[in-house]
């Protein structure tokens, strides 16, 4: 069993901030890499990730952000959110770290799955022409499950 490689990974993406967005997008690139099937699947505000309207305007959460290591007071203050994307972003870019509408194009292009929760589209009214061409498809949660049958799911 320890030899055991993992086949197929289905990762569900939730958050619609920077550093929520882009773990679900490194691990399904890393996953695509190795030759691991993945399914991608965003929902609630992970959508932003894949809506054209939202995909390049996504910034890091100050608020509320432990990991941040600054008062909520400090993180509300007003271009704080975007003084903090523009320090990740600068961060990102020296690493080669691809902006999230580019990761997505990489990822489809590469044989990744990317698909939006019914649920949430219902919710927020959206239809499939608000996402990216990526987007395979609305899936159910049920769907989403028979989709992931016999490989490993990854909540980011």
């Amino acid at each position: 069993m320890a030899d055991e490689k993992i086949k197929k990974v289905s990762i569900v993406c939730s958050k619609g901030s920077l550093e929520g967005i882009y773990p679900a997008l490194i691990m399904a690139n890393g996953a695509r890499m190795e030759g691991i099937e993945v399914n991608l699947f965003f929902t609630f505000f992970g959508m932003d990730a894949i809506t054209k309207k939202k995909v390049k305007k996504i910034k890091v959460a100050t608020v509320g952000n432990p990991a941040m290591g600054i008062p909520t007071l400090i993180g509300a203050l007003p271009g704080m959110s975007a003084f903090a994307t523009r320090m990740m972003q600068k961060k990102m870019d020296a690493l080669d770290i691809p902006p999230i509408d580019e990761f997505i194009e990489m990822i489809g292009a590469a044989g990744g799955k990317l698909y939006a929760c019914k649920a949430t589209v219902d919710m927020f009214g959206l239809s499939k022409e608000d996402f990216v061409d990526e987007v395979e498809s609305i899936l159910t949660v049920g769907d989403f499950y028979a989709l992931s049958a016999g490989g490993q799911i990854i909540f980011t």
